[in-house]
């Protein structure tokens, strides 16, 4: 088995994106989705399959039900050969089962959630924390880094994920000031190009709001990362906390009103339509 080849399981908006630059650098083997995509030429197989082309097993999936679910059927194909790359987001308490299960068939597990959506995998600039053994962690930098433009090594898989989920919470909130501030300006018929030119001299600008502007000037929902994804991360939040964080429980108020209002497949910037509304 040649140490450089991965299998990518889970090809989605972003698994289908890392799994065509692994294949650019002629580094994919195998590919897995739930359900088959063929207009996707990413070398598509079954898990066991995927166990017997690659080495690293990359897996970016939904939450950590379909995580396990996966697990238990790839656990019998699994041997001291392997590496399982587990990016899905998913808790702390999950990541350490996971990480067990694992490395019972005497393979090795990292956590390694990430941020970046779509414009960010595409551009091969994720960037991922990573939860395992350091000697682990610099084995996979090399691979990795087709995907990212920054690697932290966070310490356990729970600690990583913890990590991840901070981060997100971060996203939610600031995007929630972003679609508040912008509504009101537009209410005081305050143009877009204002708001947005008089933001970028100001503190508060950040990357968020240099992504999600050309979303509200053209009222773009399309999904990058999608309010449900955000909404379940946020739960998952609120767990791993375990105590009450105010601006957590208004975000997940929001979200949950943003997803009972048919938005949950939208961009989590669709968020304002809950103001305009």
């Amino acid at each position: 088995m040649k140490e450089t080849k991965v299998a990518v399981i889970g090809l989605g908006i972003i698994g289908s994106t890392w799994a065509k630059h692994y294949a650019s650098d002629q580094v994919l083997t195998a590919s897995w989705n739930r359900s088959p995509k063929p207009e996707l030429s990413l070398k598509q197989t079954d898990l066991a399959g995927c166990a017997a082309a690659a080495k690293y097993l990359q897996i970016c999936l939904y939450d950590a039900d379909s995580v396990r679910g996966v697990l238990q059927e790839l656990l019998p194909h699994l041997n001291a050969e392997h590496v399982v790359l587990q990016s899905s987001t998913i808790d702390g308490e999950s990541a350490s089962e996971f990480a067990q299960m694992v490395q019972a068939t005497g393979a090795r597990y990292l956590e390694a959630p990430f941020t970046g959506s779509k414009p960010a995998a595409e551009q091969r600039k994720t960037v991922f924390f990573l939860g395992g053994d350091a000697a682990l962690v610099a084995e996979v930098e090399p691979l990795l880094s087709k995907l990212s433009s920054q690697r932290f090594h966070i310490g356990t898989p729970a600690q990583a994920t913890a990590i991840k989920l901070a981060m997100n919470l971060q996203i939610a909130s600031i995007s929630q000031a972003l679609c508040e501030a912008i509504t009101l300006t537009r209410s005081a018929d305050v143009s877009d190009d204002c708001f947005f030119e008089v933001l970028r001299a100001n503190v508060s600008w950040s990357g968020l709001a240099e992504l999600k502007e050309p979303k509200l000037r053209q009222a773009d929902y399309s999904p990058q990362f999608s309010i449900k994804n955000l909404f379940k991360d946020m739960r998952l939040a609120q767990k791993t906390a375990k105590r009450k964080l105010p601006q957590l429980e208004r975000t997940l108020q929001t979200l949950a009103a943003a997803e009972a209002s048919g938005l949950g497949e939208e961009d989590f910037i669709s968020m304002i339509r809950l103001l305009e509304d």
